[in-house]
């Protein structure tokens, strides 16, 4: 009982965990998405990043516009400075006036700040409390330097130099000791209200440029994309037999390979559909001769009396219908060969020797059946090919059956296999003793139900045609030539020779 039950609790666990594995394989549904999305999308996204760094940029860009005229005022202020410190009794002195230092800080109380300094670091004049530059800094004499400068909490933009009071006529071996300082700081506030200035001049305008210029990206790509909507009205408003080509001309050129797809596929579905329609043509005109045969002879067999009668039309009857049957396989073989696409024909290696002792061995009871000789050639070394075997056999099996139906009793047939190693080809032939086939007529040999005037034998004429659909279908050259050793002056034969090439890889690979 135990066992039972923990058999019973696996199977169902075992049932969710398998219906969990089906859903976990099945494929996810892809997304749709949409061209025009996806252009707007890679068109809005760096536009939409590049304006913040546009805007950072031209702040970077204000500031230092701002800055320019800001330093040359501070260099001009380090100037006047520097013409109203003289030397008088070996003292540095200032001849500032009150009107002067008012000019110098005209601007705001608290917005400029000059100091003035001997060689000695003693106060001239100013403020105290502007710390000197460090050593690496010092400019030459008369040239002018900046630096910025954190003081009490708030930023300034200091200009300064230092200025050689001593005629030259008295220099010193070190000049540095007579040389007085000149700074002049500035808060960074008034540049700061430029640049801010500058910024909304700039930024402002892309508030309103912005919107503007997305509404024209959405015009302009909608206007753009318009050629695929005209196309699709254009091929719905089409009748759904109309399979004629798409006029390329009409649409813009990046359209022009979509359309030339769509021409192509077009083509190939009018060709398949005109497979259909002649396939069921043909099927139709052929087998109203034989249903109708069958028919009558079965109403004749209802008719009889006797015995004998009413078996030789069942006989007929059967004979009939095995010719009936015949045409309708034949039918669907051209149908399936002229059906076959890059995709839809698997080629696989193919040892051509095995496959045609094969099939051979698969017709010597109906040779017999005629007392004809049917042989087999190859050679030592095997060849390999790559084919579709199953169409392979099919196409082989025809012409080993036409040449039976042709070749009188007490002649021989040769099938033979062989290789052309300069051309690389591996050769299939099959050898007749028959009535051999007039040269005007060996094109049309190869025709849907084409029969050759006084020839006797049955058939439903497409066995030939069915070998040329298979061997196109392989990339193959057919050939009908004369038999070379014939039987009988009667009888001159015919060679059919099928050429395929050792590795047809590069033009299946082009075709698909």
């Amino acid at each position: 009982m135990s066992t039972d039950s923990s058999v019973a609790d696996t199977s169902s666990n075992s049932a969710p965990a398998a219906s969990e594995n089906i859903l976990l394989q099945q494929p996810e549904e892809k997304i749709q998405r949409s061209l025009f999305g996806e252009i707007l999308d890679w068109m809005l996204a760096p536009l939409l990043l590049l304006w913040p760094m546009s805007i950072a940029i031209t702040y970077l860009v204000a500031k230092s516009i701002a800055n320019q005229p800001f330093d040359r005022a501070l260099e001009d202020k380090v100037l006047v400075l520097a013409q109203q410190v003289k030397e008088f009794d070996g003292q540095a002195i200032t001849q500032l006036s009150k009107p002067a230092r008012d000019i110098l800080r005209a601007d705001d109380l608290d917005n400029i700040h000059f100091q003035i300094k001997n060689a000695k670091g003693d106060l001239i004049d100013g403020d105290q409390d502007i710390p000197a530059p460090a050593d690496e800094e010092r400019p030459a004499a008369g040239n002018i330097q900046f630096r910025n400068l954190s003081l009490r909490g708030i930023d300034y933009r200091i200009a300064y130099s230092y200025i050689d009071l001593t005629p030259p006529t008295k220099k010193t071996v070190n000049p540095e000791s007579s040389q007085i300082m000149i700074q002049v700081a500035e808060t960074l506030e008034k540049r700061a209200v430029l640049a801010n200035e500058i910024i909304k001049g700039v930024v402002l305008p892309q508030f309103i440029i912005l919107p503007i210029a997305l509404a024209l990206v959405w015009f302009a790509l909608s206007r753009g994309l318009s050629p695929l909507a005209e196309l699709q009205q254009r091929i719905r408003a089409r009748r759904p037999d109309d399979l004629s080509p798409i006029d390329s001309r009409q649409v813009p050129e990046e359209i022009t390979p979509l359309v030339n797809s769509l021409n192509d596929m077009l083509a190939r579905l009018a060709q398949t559909i005109d497979i259909q329609k002649r396939f069921i043509a043909d099927a139709a005109h052929q087998m109203k001769t034989p249903l109708a045969g069958m028919r009558m002879q079965s109403e004749l067999a209802l008719r009889q009396t006797d015995q004998e009668e009413i078996r030789r039309s069942l006989l007929q009857l059967s004979t009939s219908s095995e010719a009936a049957t015949r045409l309708i396989n034949q039918l669907l073989t051209l149908a399936r060969a002229e059906n076959l696409t890059p995709a839809t024909r698997p080629l696989e290696q193919v040892n051509l020797n095995e496959l045609a002792m094969n099939v051979v061995r698969d017709w010597i009871q109906a040779s017999f059946a005629k007392k004809i000789d049917l042989g087999f050639e190859q050679p030592d070394f095997p060849i390999t090919i790559f084919a579709n075997p199953l169409m392979l056999r099919e196409m082989l099996s025809n012409l080993i059956d036409n040449a039976i139906r042709y070749t009188p009793s007490g002649h021989s047939i040769t099938v033979k296999v062989s290789m052309n190693e300069q051309q690389a080809l591996a050769i299939i032939e099959v050898e007749d003793n028959g009535p051999g086939i007039p040269v005007a007529e060996r094109e049309h040999v190869f025709e849907r139900f084409y029969r050759i005037l006084g020839s006797n034998v049955q058939g439903s004429g497409l066995g030939l045609a069915i070998v040329r659909e298979i061997a196109q279908q392989h990339g193959a050259q057919i050939e009908i030539l004369d038999n070379p050793h014939p039987q009988d002056p009667q009888f001159p034969g015919t060679v059919f020779r099928i050429s395929f090439r050792l590795n047809p890889f590069d033009e299946f690979i082009g075709e698909a």
